[in-house]
């Protein structure tokens, strides 16, 4: 059995007070921040940061990031903080798109939306105090299942990059989702996505045939071309910062610029 001193002294125990440490103290530039995982919310920073690497050597001036469930906006305001932070370090503008109903969770459409979980009126927004708060991102207000639809006519948005889903139930979901049949202009051919609701707790005990996980499933059932997978890099290289959990991937093999060539020019192995 492990010991208290030697469970404090564990690699990721020490790096995880490390971050609180370097985040709570104010030590270190926002870069600093970033590499090290010491923001507030490394997983957006990296959902940003991703996108804009990908626009870059894709040759896109421009890319979207958005989130799917503001709630009080928190998040939001973190997504376009990281944009223009991240704006300067790589050259390519940044939009960011929140989409919400402002009115909480709805009613839980029936057992695969959790109802034993969530309740109607969870998580609603203050409208005015969060625009009062925003300085960049552009508010998507009304239901996902209408709002998917018309959002790239109504905003014509650069190119989407990287997409945060937290949306609770499993319709929801479905219907956010639904922007990943988007048209080829509108969609970079790989991005980053994170899910909030495919780990959970005790309580939640997520699995592949309710909530969340479940939409990704049947997206990727429904879907030859275009697929959703979980970003096992990053769960390999570092398996105990638990947000490496909740990141997938979205492929889009049927875009034009799939293949396009975006890696190191010179990856020959020299002889020893």
């Amino acid at each position: 059995m492990i010991g208290f001193k030697q469970l404090f002294n564990t690699p990721a125990l020490s790096k995880k007070i490390f971050r609180y440490l370097v985040r709570k103290s104010g030590f270190g530039s926002w870069r600093f921040k970033f590499e090290t995982g010491s923001l507030a919310r490394p997983n957006y920073a990296y959902l940003v940061y991703q996108a804009a690497l990908l626009a870059k050597r894709l040759g896109e001036p421009r890319v979207s990031v958005i989130e799917f469930g503001v709630a009080g906006g928190a998040g939001l305001v973190e997504m376009e903080c990281y944009a223009e932070k991240i704006e300067q370090m790589l050259g390519v503008k940044i939009e960011a798109y929140g989409f919400d109903t402002t009115e909480g969770l709805p009613a839980p459409a029936d057992y695969r939306d959790l109802p034993f979980h969530w309740k109607p009126g969870y998580y609603q927004m203050d409208l005015d105090l969060l625009r009062s708060k925003l300085k960049r991102a552009q508010l998507v207000i009304g239901d996902t299942r209408d709002t998917v639809h018309t959002f790239t006519e109504q905003f014509n948005p650069a190119p989407i990059g990287a997409i945060s889903f937290d949306l609770d139930f499993h319709s929801s979901t479905v219907a956010a989702l639904r922007i990943l049949e988007a048209h080829d202009k509108y969609l970079l051919p790989r991005m980053v996505v994170y899910f909030d609701d495919v780990v959970g707790t005790e309580v939640e005990l997520f699995n592949d045939f309710i909530g969340a996980r479940l939409a990704i499933h049947e997206f990727n059932r429904d879907h030859d071309k275009r697929k959703l997978s979980p970003l096992y890099y990053l769960r390999a290289n570092d398996p105990m910062t638990l947000w490496h959990h909740y990141m997938w991937s979205f492929h889009a093999f049927d875009h034009p610029k799939y293949g396009q060539f975006v890696s190191e020019e010179n990856q020959q192995i020299p002889l020893q």
